[in-house]
């Protein structure tokens, strides 16, 4: 599996990584565990109010149900991809899977608000450590070519699929099996990935190093925890408080922190502030985090217009988002077959102006709209410019790194991502709820939501332009390899 010359230990990273002649069985486990790592961001929202009924959350109380997991996932993330970097990636992911899986299953039997927001948390720390070290084993496992782009389009389409199909499965599952199911259903996904992620390549040997930085990993959580909550408690408090003054001091402070231990540790830092100095790196994240504050907020508002405003049932509400989870498939094909003739900066505009135009289109809702015209048009625009950005923005931000910190930056943009979507659903719902006001009438409602859609609209275009201007123009990728190509489908041996 690895070539070492004389004399090479086990715990030193040798030259050249020679990946198994069955690739196919890597990106199998590393499909699946992208499905539920994805659909567990989004199955929980349309069984919101049930989980509200069932287990008497208050109504700020209830975010933090979206919020505890996106935190600890965001927060952890650097942590996670730092630890696959130095202990390995498959050691790293069957960790990161078993805490998962039981995470969920303690979130299923959970009888009281505190003890879910803990069981969030805990899928969020066990999400941290899988999701970058299975990023990270894909990308030493397909190194470079059409392998590379037919790989990360595989892994972009159950990326996309696991995010809009949540919807669908939570909806289902709330209204015919309970609420708890969508913590339940975590748990056979856990134990599949596990058992395919035991055969899997390993991957390149860990790279020498010293130890995490596990101080730095606190601060960042710790001060993206109090930046959310105090955008959210605007609501109670206004901007200018000083309640909220305090606590986005306080978030900022340990933000500015969080730098200066990364520049002075003594430990191996999480990321190496240098690796900014990337400027695909840099762009790629930075267009992530708009990109990831925009949907999270889409899937919230449109699933609140389809039940309070239009009145749907949450399975049929699940129902409503398959045409765009299969325009999220549709434009992740799309993107790989057009990988082969565009450069990946192409790709992110396109994708982002499409997935914009589908937003100011959502913008449009009203009181009296229907699915027809109000969701399922915007709903098929959206949804394929969306999966068009999601292999190009994956390969862009790993390009030019480092085989020793892949990991790094694997953990990096998902960290972008749900920091992005915490972030955003706090900032546009805050402001939703304020044009609302407290009549919670259909009028209101929608006008609240439709503004929240149109200011996701203009972080898209935000993050066209930082494509535009941050990106370097690069040529498409080479028609042929000199390589052969590696059968993607799993083995049956």
């Amino acid at each position: 599996m690895f070539r070492k010359s004389a004399g090479h230990t086990e715990n030193e990273p040798a030259m050249t990584h020679i990946p198994t002649a069955r690739p196919g069985r890597t990106l199998t486990a590393v499909a699946v565990v992208q499905f539920m790592v994805s659909l567990d961001l989004s199955v929980v929202n349309v069984g919101l109010p049930q989980i509200a009924a069932g287990l008497g959350f208050s109504a700020v109380g209830l975010t933090w149900v979206i919020h505890a997991y996106a935190l600890a996932f965001g927060g952890l993330l650097l942590l996670g991809g730092k630890a696959a970097d130095r202990y390995g990636r498959r050691r790293v992911l069957l960790l990161g899977l078993t805490l998962f899986g039981l995470a969920s299953l303690s979130g299923g039997f959970a009888q009281e608000p505190g003890h879910l927001v803990a069981a969030r948390a805990a899928q969020g720390i066990g999400a941290a450590a899988l999701a970058p070290a299975a990023l990270a084993l894909l990308t030493a496992t397909f190194p470079a070519g059409r392998a590379r782009i037919r790989a990360f389009g595989v892994w972009s389409a159950m990326n996309a699929a696991g995010g809009a199909l949540g919807v669908l499965i939570g909806g289902l599952l709330t209204e015919y099996a309970g609420w708890r199911w969508v913590m339940f259903v975590n748990v056979p996904m856990a134990a599949c990935a596990l058992a395919l992620t035991w055969r899997a390549d390993p991957g390149p040997p860990p790279a020498r190093g010293g130890r995490p930085d596990v101080l730095g990993a606190v601060l960042a959580t710790a001060g993206m925890t109090l930046l959310v909550f105090g955008i959210v408690r605007t609501d109670h408090y206004s901007w200018t408080s000083p309640v909220t003054v305090t606590t986005l001091g306080i978030a900022a402070a340990l933000l500015a922190a969080f730098l200066h231990v990364e520049r002075t540790t003594a430990r191996d830092p999480l990321i190496r502030l240098g690796l900014f100095n990337n400027r695909s790196v840099t762009g790629a994240n930075a267009y992530n985090l708009l990109v990831g504050a925009a949907m999270a907020s889409a899937f919230y508002f449109v699933s609140l217009y389809l039940q309070r405003v239009l009145g749907t049932g949450p399975a049929l509400t699940g129902v409503m988002f398959l045409p765009f989870a299969l325009g999220v498939v549709a434009g992740s094909v799309l993107a790989v077959k057009l990988g082969y003739r565009l450069a990946p900066r192409t790709l992110l505009v396109i994708g982002g102006l499409l997935t914009a135009t589908g937003f100011a289109w959502f913008g449009l809702i009203g009181p009296d709209g229907t699915f027809t015209t109000d969701v399922l048009g915007p709903s098929i625009v959206a949804s394929v410019g969306f999966g068009l950005c999601l292999a190009p923005v994956v390969s862009t931000a790993t390009a030019g790194v480092a085989p020793h910190e892949t990991g790094t930056a694997s953990g990096l943009l998902n960290s972008s991502r749900q920091i992005g979507a915490s972030l955003g659903l706090a900032a546009l719902g805050t402001v939703a709820y304020n044009r609302t006001g407290p009549a919670a009438t259909p009028e209101a409602l929608s006008d609240g939501y439709a503004l929240g859609l149109t200011l996701g609209a203009a972080l898209l275009v935000a993050a066209v332009l930082i494509a535009l201007t941050v990106l370097r123009r690069t040529n498409p990728p080479a028609q042929a390899e000199h390589t052969t190509d590696p059968g993607l489908l799993p083995s049956v041996d």
